[in-house]
């Protein structure tokens, strides 16, 4: 099944599309109704042309069958009346060819050819050889029954077998050649025509299979529409869901950190002026996150990528982290800069709050170097410090594969085909390098 837009916009169940064409029912029902004549026509055709050779041939006997010839022949209409019962009560039903075929065309023409002798007019039954040889007779025979069924034929054109007369003769002889060449020539043609239909007939049995599997395809295709549909759709919740709390653990829970440490700081001061600073420090985070939530909410970008390209965000995100911190830290760009699709800049950028974030909570780090880099047809941003580092191999399940620190900065990375590498020992620093491919703006 398939399925097209309605009117109002919504999907609707239409049928899937139509199947191989078989055949136009004009054309079937000739070939159904002409098989059936032939079937038909041999199983009965026998008692019609039997019983009009029989009504002819009486009413020509007195000239034509002196003495005892009568009986004789009224002998053979009784076994050929007797052939024809028997084959058309049982012997139709024996397969092509058979040997039951076989011996019924050879007694029928033996007994037309004496009948025909006996009375020309009984060619009439005999020309019953002409229409079944190919059904009854293997291959090799079909055309000696034809060719034979000619004799019979050409003897009672001349008048009668054996010609009487050297005339008769050259009469035979000539209507023999006529009719031999055109029976081999129609036989010819229909058994094309019987191969023509019986290819036809294969083909549509063929095309009418394929129609079935076809629409079991189509019912099979309907399923499995509905089973991705629903995958997708679950799909689509839990990135939406990761997503959501990707952003919130960027924006919250950072700036939350944050505000503790510049209201952490402000209770320990004994210095108003230097308590002042860190309130306002903590005000104006305590705001930006309130924003940066209400951005995630509705799926916008990070603030900071609002009226600012990726260099300049980053370079304030660098300053406002280090000003908080009490870290140095330094941004450099390299390359020439170009704006990027907004999903890799919203990318490198949470990526690198992330790096830096985890560098203050864990790394107690002296000195942090973050570098934008952009290199013919990708982007990477590597996030550097002098801290404790650590081992890589160590890191908890989670934070390798999902978790919002390393495992979420890769998953963000993997997000846009990009990759995130780490490099770490103990008592050595760490660096992050997230490389993403450059997919510029628009």
């Amino acid at each position: 099944m398939a399925s097209a837009d309605s009117k109002d916009g919504t999907a609707e169940p239409v049928a899937g599309p139509p199947g191989p064409r078989t055949s136009p029912p004009l054309t079937r029902s000739r070939s159904h109704a002409q098989q059936a004549w032939d079937r038909a026509f041999r199983r009965w055709g026998g008692y019609p042309l039997l019983g009009l050779g029989v009504l002819t041939s009486a009413a020509s006997a007195d000239p034509l069958l002196p003495g005892d010839e009568v009986y004789v022949a009224g002998v053979l209409v009784a076994a050929a009346l007797a052939l024809q019962v028997w084959w058309s009560r049982t012997g139709h039903r024996a397969p092509p060819q058979s040997p039951a075929g076989q011996f019924h065309y050879l007694v029928r023409f033996l007994l037309a050819f004496v009948l025909t002798w006996l009375n020309p007019f009984f060619a009439i039954y005999a020309v019953l050889g002409y229409f079944d040889a190919p059904h009854l007779l293997p291959p090799r025979f079909v055309r000696a029954g034809l060719l034979g069924t000619a004799v019979i034929m050409a003897g009672s054109q001349s008048g009668g077998l054996p010609p009487a007369s050297a005339v008769n003769w050259v009469a035979f002889g000539l209507l023999y050649v006529l009719n031999a060449p055109l029976v081999l020539v129609f036989s010819r043609i229909a058994v094309q025509e019987a191969e023509h239909a019986a290819a036809n007939a294969a083909t549509i049995a063929e095309l009418e299979r394929t129609n079935a599997r076809l629409e079991a395809a189509l019912e099979e295709n309907v399923g499995l529409h509905a089973q991705l549909l629903v995958q997708a759709r679950e799909a689509g919740i839990a990135d939406e869901r990761r997503r959501l709390a990707a952003e919130i653990h960027d924006t919250l829970a950072q700036g939350l950190a944050g505000i503790i440490t510049q209201l952490e700081a402000a209770t320990e001061s004994s210095d108003p002026v230097a308590a002042r600073g860190h309130a306002r420090r903590a005000v104006a985070l305590a705001r930006e996150s309130l924003g940066e939530a209400r951005r995630s909410v509705h799926d916008l970008g990070p603030g900071a990528l609002e009226h600012a390209a990726l260099p300049d965000a980053l370079r304030r995100t660098v300053e406002e982290w280090s000003a908080v911190a009490g870290v140095r830290a330094e941004f450099t760009v390299t390359g020439t800069a170009e704006p990027l699709h907004d999903e890799v800049e919203a990318t490198l950028l949470r990526i690198a709050q992330e790096g830096l974030a985890n560098t203050r909570r864990h790394a107690a780090a002296s000195r942090v170097g973050v570098t934008l880099s952009y290199m013919g047809d990708e982007v990477t941003l590597d996030v550097r410090d002098d801290g404790r580092g650590f081992d890589p191999a160590t890191l908890p399940p989670r934070e390798r594969t999902g978790g919002f620190g390393l495992g979420g900065m890769r998953a963000r990375a993997e997000r846009i085909a990009g990759a995130v590498g780490i490099e770490s020992e103990p008592g050595r620093g760490t660096a992050v390098s997230a490389r993403v491919p450059l997919v510029r703006h628009g």
